[in-house]
């Protein structure tokens, strides 16, 4: 095989390897935001905002709670400051993200 036989098909070899290599490789992540990441970011905003208009009088935001504790923390928050379902789920959405 002459030298540009063999350079011809290291050229082939090579681009072969590459195009298997782009295949295999894992998909990159997208910097858009999907729609349940749009709607979960929503959803903490809204905790955050009746956190501020029912609970902010009184206590300051959690650092973090347990998903135990928030689930308490939310009842007894309904019933203290009245929230609606849609409120306490807002709510506990917050306390736990």
């Amino acid at each position: 095989m002459n030298s540009v036989g063999r350079l011809l098909l290291g050229g082939v070899v090579l681009a072969a390897a590459l195009a298997a290599g782009q295949a295999s490789s894992t998909p990159k992540q997208s910097h858009t935001k999907t729609n349940s990441q749009k709607t979960q970011d929503a959803e903490a905003e809204r905790g955050q905002q009746v956190f501020d208009q029912n609970c902010a009088r009184c206590h300051q935001a959690p650092e973090g709670f347990s998903p135990s504790i928030s689930g308490t923390v939310t009842k007894h928050m309904r019933v203290r400051a009245g929230l609606s379902d849609g409120d306490t789920k807002a709510l506990l959405k917050f306390f736990n993200p």
